[in-house]
């Protein structure tokens, strides 16, 4: 049965997407762990998976996790990754919150987990036990700076993308539209409610002026959900563009302008910063930046201020000379 949400206009308002490092951390962590399929990151995956068997051999309660978290239905946790307070909140600050949380919230997190999902003795006295917030925090820690702050800027500019994309349809559209585009499993209803195809057991749920808050994923495949009243409520998603990759530049067009000008030309399908595409490049900002002058002073793209950034999208005639 599907989950309600009733939603007021208040609540529309209050909506807004976020990143999260930190929660990205946690999906890393379940394919690293073979529990969730790889799917457009298995070579991520298999170049990455010794390094975290080592931090697993490491921090024991990475191993443990599986019984809390990653899991169908409601036995899992909230507290080892909470939903972000702001849009691009920092991982080291995240990783505070994670720290700040009181041991008697972490243990009826876990207890209310285990009592759907029962472990094992030694798993179970792990997860109770005194130190169990910190445990986490070491080991989230460790993973982050030994695999996802290598990655990070790659997949940030994926997110970052994603959420520019989903406020523009937002804003264009309006909610109907910008729901039905985030997954086949989501929808708006009449009367201000959203309804998501999931597991749950419980009832519908009020988000009582505080709105809710969309949350992209590179690692996740299907539709997930905070829906506990200690923390924001929270829809988290498949981000567009995962694993995908523009065609590539034909031989022709990378003769006429270069190769690295022609992959931006290609990857400008979708608008894109200066910071973005030299983190999907692979390429220095100052490298980047001289590419987008010299396309943007032949036309074949045009820079639109948005805040403190420059968003880069072709025009009609760089659409037909890629598509030529």
């Amino acid at each position: 049965m599907p989950v309600r949400i009733d939603v007021t206009p208040q609540d529309l308002g209050a909506s807004r997407f976020a990143i999260s490092p930190l929660i990205e951390t946690m999906h890393a962590q379940w394919v690293l762990a073979g529990r969730f399929e790889a799917g457009v990151n298995g070579e991520w995956a298999a170049r990455r998976r010794p390094t975290y068997l080592e931090l697993e051999r490491a921090h024991p309660v990475l191993r443990a996790a599986a019984a809390i978290s990653g899991n169908k239905g409601d036995a899992n946790v909230a507290f080892i990754a909470p939903p972000p307070t702001a849009v691009d909140v920092p991982f080291e600050a995240e990783l505070a919150a994670m720290r700040a949380t009181p041991l008697e919230q972490a243990h009826a997190e876990i207890a209310r987990a285990l009592a759907r999902r029962p472990a094992a003795a030694p798993v179970r006295d792990l997860l109770l036990g005194p130190g169990v917030v910190e445990l986490f925090a070491r080991a989230y820690e460790a993973l982050w700076t030994e695999i996802l702050s290598h990655d990070w800027p790659r997949l940030r500019a994926i997110l970052q993308r994603d959420v520019a994309h989903r406020a523009g349809r937002l804003a264009a559209y309006g909610w109907a539209a910008a729901l039905e585009d985030l997954s086949p499993r989501v929808h708006w209803r009449p009367r201000g409610r959203i309804e998501v195809e999931m597991t749950d057991a419980g009832g519908p749920r009020r988000l009582g002026g505080k709105g809710l808050l969309f949350l992209p994923s590179v690692f996740i495949t299907a539709i997930g959900a905070y829906l506990e009243d200690a923390w924001p409520y929270a829809m988290i998603y498949p981000a567009r563009g995962t694993g995908a990759r523009p065609a590539a530049p034909g031989a022709p067009l990378s003769a006429l302008m270069g190769r690295s000008r022609a992959r931006i030309l290609a990857e400008l399908a979708e608008p894109a910063t200066t910071t973005q595409l030299a983190a999907l490049l692979g390429q220095s900002l100052g490298t980047t930046g001289g590419h987008l002058a010299a396309l943007r002073g032949t036309g074949l793209i045009v820079g639109t201020r948005v805040g403190r950034n420059v968003l880069y999208a072709r025009t009609p005639l760089g659409d037909a000379l890629t598509k030529g």
